[in-house]
């Protein structure tokens, strides 16, 4: 039994690192993009120069502290209701209808210094040509935008005036930022839809630490045949 306690010790610490990976996680002040096609937000699995909304739809876009996976993210506070948004435009020839709902957020998230331009939602009917993006869909109702030069967007209806996406230290407090995010692959870029250089795989040290312990175990595991023979 002793030749195995330093096997079962191991594998044990293997557990506990894997078990506390998403401990680690990130949150991240940035501007998440919402379908809400079906009647009701849902986390975009593309980005808004990607997704060529239909006639009819809505998108939403919200300002928030949030969690890199798109389930734990803050939707917008209004409804994804095409009809409550563009019942009153009529439709026009060579063009299609777009219910665009921005959320600035609260006052919580907002960046040191700033505040959000409104407490409620702002809720736009975008007329746009047949095979404009969701991102012209924003454009045409809530400029001016910002980007950076990796195309992630940084600020709707130019709000916020400085920052882009950055991931929050953790255990602090909404205003407190570590440096900024890699930009590729943000949820607001246009090009994709998960936050910048989050994902929702382990981090870097937690697969150090795995490769570790899968080393001591090894270890232990050669040093206990080596004793039974």
């Amino acid at each position: 039994m002793r030749r195995l306690t330093p096997l079962v010790l191991a594998f044990g610490i293997l557990l506990t690192l894997v078990a506390a990976g998403p401990a680690f996680a990130s949150s991240y002040r940035y501007w998440s993009f919402w379908d809400g096609s079906a009647g009701q937000w849902a986390y975009a699995s593309l980005g808004p120069s990607m997704a060529r909304p239909a006639d009819g739809s809505a998108w939403g876009f919200r300002f928030a502290v949030s969690k890199d996976a798109g389930d734990e993210a803050a939707r917008p506070r209004a409804a994804a209701d095409f009809g409550a948004v563009c019942g009153a435009t009529p439709a026009a020839e060579g063009k299609k209808r777009v219910a665009v709902v921005v959320d600035f957020g609260l006052p919580a998230d907002a960046p040191s210094g700033e505040k959000p331009p409104q407490d409620a939602p702002r809720s736009a009917c975008a007329q746009i040509a047949p095979e404009a993006t969701a991102a012209e869909a924003l454009a045409a109702v809530a400029k001016p935008l910002r980007y950076n030069s990796a195309a992630l967007l940084c600020a709707v209806s130019g709000y916020p005036k400085q920052g882009c996406g950055e991931p929050l230290a953790e255990g602090s407090g909404s205003g407190t930022a570590s440096s900024p995010a890699p930009a590729s692959g943000s949820a607001d870029g246009p090009d994709s839809a998960s936050p910048a250089g989050s994902g929702s795989g382990p981090s870097a040290g937690l697969l150090v630490g795995i490769a570790a312990v899968a080393a001591l175990a090894a270890a232990a595991l050669w040093q206990s045949r080596r004793r039974t023979r």
